[in-house]
């Protein structure tokens, strides 16, 4: 009998699905900062019903991933990106029209689920079509895009609010999500072995428990800005967190195919890739959330003045991930880890002694430092990520990195906003005191990131295998059992 014949798969529409899928996530929450005063001001919202329009997004997200990524293991990853992008378009489209503070609350937790689906699928895409060996570059691109997203999501949000109103930021992602859903049908990547050979599902039990667990966290975290750290809420929230931790690891330990496979949780690159992610986003996160504060409180700043003030931080984003995924290839994942996680530390350290005499280039080099050494790090858990994750559960790998990103700035906002009212008045010298102080604790935050990354492997010598066709990109990684190791 003959095989039918399938149609080549076109790597370069994987990736602007890939890449596009990425953008449209940082696209959305940057703009969303810009449109929340008028929202509060057209529904006629309390400003904590407002936080909740950014809270409950976050919760859904961060809750949802690493189950995602299992799905997407199971169930296909291109297939998950195309219910997830035009889910998030479809939620975005409810939004625009929403007659209540109380519906965008709702649609936004609803968006939050459909993001979770796409987010880890972004990535697997790329291992699809790419073998691990020559994703540097794609990764690279991702990372650089997903900094113009989020450098443009400001100005974007600034010019559609106060031309069209703050309905129209949501109305933008609809167009974006059905471009996602023709690349992701276009590039033709077949299903994969995880798909077609039959796979055992995950419990539910587990996945309820991490979903709780990490709701949790993410909402003590995110209240601590409100009621600081010593308040019984905050207490309370990562008491009960810590206590469904315990009683999942126990329910992974004895469960039969447990949601985070136990390959997974003895891959020292993984968990080393995962640990770096979160206190490295911990600290650059906290710091940026500390200077706008600073740059607008003290300083009397307007908001696009203190935008511009850390616009080199973006720019060396965007220019430098590309030179991490060379650096990357040449020294390996220990020492560029190593280099990227240090630049972070010291932009921090560099931010920490600033003051208001403190002219913009010096900010602005010391901003530049931060952005060059964070993309460093992206490029580098990703691609350890990426080439390193067990066969056959990258899925669930890419969900844990992608929740690792999107808690590491939720704690270290926390970090900062515990250590700024501090300042108690608004005079700038009062402010400087707090700001240092609390970006030293930031750096120091950052600074952990350094004993992961030194348990990354070294550089590899010699060729890669089935490295042989330089102008093409291999067949559909046959090296892979899931097309989501990423």
């Amino acid at each position: 009998m003959t095989p039918p014949v399938t149609a080549p798969v076109r790597p370069r529409l994987a990736l602007a699905g890939s890449i596009v899928g990425a953008m449209i996530v940082a696209l959305d929450g940057s703009v969303l900062f810009v449109a929340q005063p008028s929202i509060q001001r057209d529904l006629t919202a309390s400003l904590a019903q407002v936080q909740w329009t950014s809270t409950a997004y976050l919760l859904a997200v961060a809750s949802l991933l690493v189950l995602a990524g299992r799905l997407g293991d199971r169930f296909g990853h291109t297939r998950l990106l195309l219910i997830g992008s035009l889910g998030f378009g479809a939620a975005s489209a409810g939004i625009a029209v929403a007659p209540s503070v109380g519906w965008v609350i709702a649609l936004r937790a609803v968006q939050g689920v459909f993001g979770a689906l796409l987010q880890p699928a972004t990535l697997a895409l790329l291992r699809q079509v790419y073998p691990p060996h020559r994703l540097g570059l794609p990764v690279a691109l991702r990372t650089s895009a997903i900094g113009v997203a989020a450098a443009a999501g400001p100005l974007l949000g600034g010019f559609l609010v106060a031309q069209c109103g703050w309905r129209s930021v949501f109305v933008v992602n609809v167009p974006i999500a059905l471009l996602i859903g023709l690349f992701c049908l276009a590039a033709r990547v077949p299903e994969d072995a995880a798909v077609r050979s039959p796979r055992r599902r995950p419990e539910v039990g587990g996945a309820l428990l991490l979903a709780v667990a990490l709701a949790l966290l993410v909402n003590a975290l995110a209240e601590v800005e409100l009621h600081g750290w010593a308040d019984r809420r905050t207490v309370g929230g990562l008491l009960c967190s810590a206590a469904v931790t315990v009683v999942l690891v126990r329910h992974e330990r004895r469960s039969r195919n447990p949601l985070i496979p136990a390959a997974v949780a003895r891959s020292v690159p993984v968990t080393a890739s995962m640990a770096m992610l979160l206190f490295s986003a911990s600290g650059m996160f906290g710091a940026l959330f500390v200077s706008t504060y600073f740059l607008q409180y003290a300083l009397g700043l307007a908001p696009l003045d203190s935008a511009l003030r850390a616009l080199p931080m973006t720019a060396l984003m965007i220019v430098g991930a590309p030179v991490a995924a060379r650096v990357l290839r040449m020294l390996g994942a220990r020492t560029t880890a190593l280099g990227g996680a240090l630049l972070v530390v010291l932009g921090i350290g560099w931010l920490a002694g600033t003051g208001s005499g403190t002219g913009p280039v010096a900010m602005g080099a010391a901003f530049a430092l931060l952005g060059a050494g964070y993309a460093t790090v992206m490029v580098t858990a990703t691609g350890t990520v990426v080439g390193d994750a067990p066969p056959g559960y990258a899925g669930v790998v890419g969900g844990l990195k992608q929740t690792a990103v999107n808690i590491g700035p939720v704690l270290g906002i926390a970090v900062a906003a515990g250590l700024l009212p501090a300042a108690g008045g608004v005079r700038a010298e009062q402010w400087e005191g707090a700001m240092s102080t609390a970006l030293l604790v930031l750096a120091a935050t950052a600074a952990l990131a350094l004993v992961p990354a030194a348990l990354l492997p070294g550089a590899r010598t010699g060729q890669p295998p089935g490295d042989t066709g330089r102008g093409r990109p291999e067949k559909a990684a046959p090296c892979l059992t899931s097309p989501s190791e990423v």
